[in-house]
């Protein structure tokens, strides 16, 4: 099964937000490509909140293009064979936690259409949570100007709308 093939299926079975689910099932049905970044008409990317329920905190990075505290994410790259596969390796790679993180179940916990300068034009982020081992040590990345754990009420502070609405959602699902 292609990645493009495994993007559709998730998509088809998630049952939040129905108007926007169907803008990234139509984008997908007309752009074979539209999972990789190539796609000028926009592509889908995997995101992960990284969060640690016990200790009942996030962590964000501070992404270096764009100055905004966020969760881990990034483009779907030829080797991710699912977009979960997509958002957990990018969870890895921007937080340095390389062993323990594991996808809360249930599969995507939100969407996130976003536009982004030409020549991509429309990021279609497939939002997930990560949970991190209690003993779980950040390091931050080449992407980042900055990674840290915020606890929940700080989130709304550093934070834009998207975000908050990652974590409500992702502490309704916990």
């Amino acid at each position: 099964m292609s990645l493009h093939d495994d993007a559709v299926l998730v998509l088809k079975g998630y049952e939040g937000q129905p108007e926007l689910r169907d803008v990234y099932l139509e984008h997908l049905a007309a752009h074979p490509d539209g999972v990789y970044k190539p796609c000028t008409a926009g592509h889908v990317t995997g995101s992960a909140l990284v969060i640690d329920p016990a200790g009942g905190r996030v962590l964000l990075t501070l992404h270096k293009k764009l100055g905004m505290w966020l969760q881990m994410g990034g483009h779907c790259e030829p080797g991710d064979a699912t977009l979960a596969d997509a958002a957990l390796r990018e969870a890895r790679e921007e937080s340095g936690i390389a062993h323990g993180l594991a996808l809360l179940p249930g599969g995507p916990v939100r969407l996130d259409r976003h536009p982004i300068p030409a020549p991509c034009n429309w990021h279609l982020d497939v939002q997930y949570a990560a949970l991190a081992p209690a003993e779980a040590v950040a390091e931050i990345s080449d992407e980042s100007l900055d990674l840290r754990w915020f606890r929940y009420d700080e989130v709304a502070g550093v934070a834009d709308e998207s975000v908050v609405r990652l974590l409500e959602a992702t502490r309704a699902r916990l």
